[in-house]
């Protein structure tokens, strides 16, 4: 599939076009500079055809090993996987030297680039973008308002000539072919997230370093695996709510918020050195609400001293915290030095294969007999509930009905809690989250009486 990359100084309405191009809000936007940070990525449809388009961080002047020069590069780097650039200026600034800068160095990558003067809303910043355009050297300014919409049509049309062949690129999937597992990884601000997908994938493709909340946006990357495709995505770190003030952070959390329920399993990157701190837990608990597969990466394990008292300490923390998801994975790892990274996603799909896991009805009933046995319902009203039987609703994750004499609120949590470690038990579903619905009725499959 061909791709499209769009590129510019900060604020100049990057991520704005980039969600007109793909036909939905996909980037995070706001009046603040430089809220783009990493590479955005998404389709966009041109009737039968299709290109990828990548959305690049602002380019600013800097040292390479600062915040701007990093980013600089991340944008460049995306810019190097596409077949042609799109240079977006503000047509009411006009041109800056920043962006003749930029241009100068575009012209040198010998890939074709149009030029967009973007918020070119009134017919004064057309003239001037397109009077003051042409000194980049990048041929005719195209007058646009991604906002608006105006302008987007000839854009379009234009991309359409540069990528001719789109239609032509690629394979594409075959009928019925296995859709990739989603992983969604969270965490604190500064936990090592995109260290450790840069890690998983090979290669500096997120944005990293010591400033924490570096990641904004959530960010999509897929990656084959042994066979299996799945989607890493990348989330901004979650801090506690009360923290939470700024309208971009806001916005950073509720994208992963929102990565976090697509998610098919969820990797709770910890900084180990710090073990689990409240809001660890706080979002392991989000996992589970929203029944969501579960794994912990214990992250910066090579700066561990005592690693078994860690460990003690983090599964006592879990056991205590998360009754209702026993038997986490926790994979100890460094995304700095690679060490142990090559366990994470084995650990991802038996989770996953918990959390889509189906249990026959034979089965289950065989083993509800015998934990009945064991452990008797409680008495309501001085009479006993009677479970009669069980099925599995649905798996992503397990869920069963329960038919019983009694109404739902007769059985105590307790004892549903019960029920599932015995689950947990028999079936291996540790680790995931397993959800009951009472029922109070007959047993669809008891004998029915002949008239």
């Amino acid at each position: 599939m061909r791709t499209v990359a769009i590129l510019g100084r900060p604020n100049v309405g990057k991520s704005t076009l980039f969600n007109r191009l793909i036909g939905r809000r996909r980037a995070i936007v706001d009046d603040t500079p430089g809220v783009t940070r990493d590479r955005l990525e998404g389709i966009c449809k041109l009737g039968a055809a299709e290109f990828r388009v990548i959305d690049t961080a602002g380019m600013e002047a800097g040292p390479e090993e600062s915040l701007a020069g990093r980013m600089r590069q991340v944008a460049l780097q995306g810019l190097a996987e596409a077949d042609v650039g799109v240079l977006v200026i503000d047509a009411r600034a006009g041109v800056t030297p920043a962006d003749a800068e930029i241009a100068a160095g575009l012209r040198r990558q010998k890939k074709p680039i149009l030029l967009v003067a973007n918020k070119s809303e009134s017919r004064t910043a057309e003239a001037q973008a397109a009077a003051e355009g042409w000194s980049l050297g990048l041929g005719e300014p195209m007058a646009v308002s991604a906002e608006h919409g105006d302008g987007v049509p000839d854009l379009l049309a234009a991309l359409r000539s540069l990528l001719a062949d789109a239609e032509a690129e690629g394979p594409t999937p075959a009928e019925g072919e296995e859709r990739p597992l989603r992983l969604a990884v969270v965490g604190r601000p500064n936990a090592g997230k995109s260290s450790l997908i840069n890690r998983l994938i090979a290669e500096d493709r997120l944005l990293t370093g010591p400033e924490p909340g570096l990641t904004r946006d959530s960010v999509t990357i897929p990656l084959a695996w042994q066979g299996r495709r799945v989607d890493l995505v990348d989330t901004a770190g979650l801090r506690k709510r009360a923290r939470v003030e700024a309208k971009l952070e806001k916005l950073s959390t509720s994208a992963t918020l929102h990565a976090l329920k697509m998610a098919e399993v969820v990797v709770l990157v910890v900084d180990a050195t710090m073990a689990l701190e409240r809001q660890d837990l706080t979002i392991a608990r989000l996992v589970l609400q929203e029944g969501r597969a579960l794994v912990v990466a214990l992250n910066k394990w090579d700066l561990v001293q005592d690693t078994a008292a860690v460990m003690a300490e983090v599964r006592h923390a879990l056991e205590r915290q998360l009754a209702d998801l026993k038997g986490v994975p926790c994979v100890p790892l460094s995304a700095l030095t690679g060490r142990h990274v090559d366990k994470l996603l084995p650990a991802v799909l038996e989770a996953h294969g918990r959390w889509d896991k189906r249990v026959p009805t034979s089965a289950l009933n065989r083993w509800l007999e015998a934990a009945l046995e064991r452990h008797p319902p409680p008495l309501v009203q001085g009479r006993r509930v009677k479970i009669r039987y069980a099925t599995q609703a649905k798996a992503r994750p397990p869920t069963f009905v329960l038919f019983a004499n009694k109404p739902a609120e007769a059985l105590p949590e307790s004892y549903l809690r019960y029920l599932a470690t015995g689950l947990r038990d028999a079936f291996d579903l540790w680790g995931v989250p397993i959800r009951f619905h009472v029922r109070q009725g007959k047993n669809p499959y008891a004998p029915t009486p002949q008239g």
